[in-house]
């Protein structure tokens, strides 16, 4: 497939990165020479000095060759002027980064369709649902839902002095059965394996498990943590994720209370979100915080534009009291930084809207592809089809690459934690834990 991405930064880049890592030919545009260098010295990909949104800059990538176009730049309008001028081209998606609210509006006219748009992607709400299912499984540092909620991929670090730590994985699933929870992943001194049975568990442990949405209690308890009850959360920061959030919290009547740096700002805010306290001040102050309550919230998520004012107003209020601390990371290299000093998760408005591309470029029969932030691993779902070579076989009879687990299979409405023993069918969604290594072969098993 040839692929062509319109923004060489933090998105553009990790989206380039993927692709390309599949052995796709990509050509990245932009008009940021050096940024343009440093994509061209770390990837094999080529790259265009230009305006992504001008025609010749298009026809100079080959627009007429290619399949699939990523248009990410950080400007809305450049997306979607880059779509436009792709159109007319059988057989090309076109996928736009458009953070505009007013896109989103069903009174808007500013209909995709205009544009030639096939799929708009919003960073910023993106992050926001993430951060918000982050924030409902408590302690997880990672969490992917599939077949509409029903299978949940959750990551959690092992505590030292929890129920698994010390055992196995086989003794672990003969107790509590491994119908209900499997782990998928374990990361652990900076490499990420798909575990054997015979793997022991240690503290520490970062682990990705697979559960229905039901079984994350009793995944949060074997790794040692106490369920919480979302209540109170505080928001630092007035950007659009922010807003974002803060309208998933009112929808779902968790109280929040946001602090608004900019005056202008927390005005506006205020307007927009009327059941929500807004305090104009500086996350940073520790005085504030402690006035306002920090250590007494349920949550505390920093969400200003400013990576390093996120992560001090992230450890400040973790430090007051705060039982769980989400903080925005822009970029992708902070987010596992944020876990070693001591912070519960970081969330990458760039991660989360390459999490919602990347599924297009593996179109036909995958539904939905999440990459995790702490590791290069997937988790990507089929639709298995009536030709697919799996179909009729057990698990334990295909052979499926190193590197790569069947996670779940949904069946009409049933979600099957597989074993070794169960046997794939013809409309089945297969979700599999993949490493890079392994995407390719994994792909050939499920073809369209």
């Amino acid at each position: 497939m040839r692929v062509i991405v319109v923004g060489a930064g933090e998105v553009g880049y990790h989206v380039a990165d993927r692709v390309s890592q599949e052995q796709h030919d990509v050509v990245v545009i932009d008009l940021d020479a050096d940024r343009l260098e440093y994509v061209q010295s770390h990837l094999d990909v080529a790259v265009i000095k230009g305006n992504g949104a001008s025609p010749a800059v298009l026809r100079q990538a080959k627009i007429g060759e290619t399949e699939l176009l990523i248009a990410v730049s950080s400007v809305d309008e450049v997306n979607l002027v880059s779509c436009m001028g792709a159109r007319g081209f059988p057989g090309l998606l076109k996928i736009a980064r458009v953070s505009n609210p007013d896109f989103y509006k069903d009174e808007s006219r500013l209909h995709p369709e205009l544009f030639g748009v096939d799929v708009m992607v919003n960073p910023e709400r993106e992050l926001a649902l993430e951060t918000f299912r982050l924030l409902q499984s408590t302690a997880a540092t990672d969490i992917a839902v599939f077949a509409g909620g029903s299978v949940q991929l959750v990551g959690l670090v092992i505590q030292e002095d929890a129920p698994i730590a010390g055992r196995k994985l086989a003794d672990i699933g003969s107790e509590v059965g491994r119908s209900s929870m499997l782990t998928a992943a374990v990361k652990r001194d900076g490499k990420t394996v798909v575990p054997r049975g015979s793997m022991e568990l240690r503290g520490g442990d970062h682990i990705y498990v697979v559960v229905r949405p039901d079984g994350v209690p009793k995944a949060l308890e074997l790794c040692g943590y106490k369920p919480v009850r979302l209540k109170h959360v505080m928001i630092a920061g007035g950007s659009l994720e922010a807003f974002y959030f803060a309208e998933l919290l009112q929808q779902h009547s968790v109280e929040c209370t946001l602090i608004v740096k900019e005056k202008r700002r927390a005005q506006e805010l205020a307007e927009m979100l009327d059941q929500a306290l807004i305090l104009n001040g500086d996350a940073t102050d520790v005085e504030l915080l402690e006035l306002e309550g920090v250590g007494g919230v349920d949550a505390f998520v920093a969400l200003t534009d400013n990576d390093e004012s996120n992560i001090l107003a992230a450890q400040v209020a973790k430090d007051i009291g705060a039982k769980q601390v989400v903080t925005l990371v822009n970029q992708i290299e902070y987010v596992p930084l944020a876990r070693r000093i001591g912070l519960d998760a970081a969330v990458s408005p760039r991660l989360s809207a390459a999490n919602a591309i990347l599924q297009y470029v593996r179109r036909g029969n995958v539904t939905r592809v999440a990459t995790l932030k702490d590791t290069d691993a997937e988790a990507i779902s089929f639709q298995v089809t009536a030709n697919a070579p799996v179909v009729g076989k057990s698990i334990a009879d295909v052979d499926f690459p190193e590197g790569s687990i069947v996670a779940a299979i949904v069946r009409d409405t049933e979600v099957i934690i597989p074993r070794g023993e169960d046997v794939f069918a013809a409309g089945d969604a297969a979700i599999v834990f993949a490493l890079p290594e392994a995407v390719k072969k994994v792909s050939e098993l499920f073809p369209e």
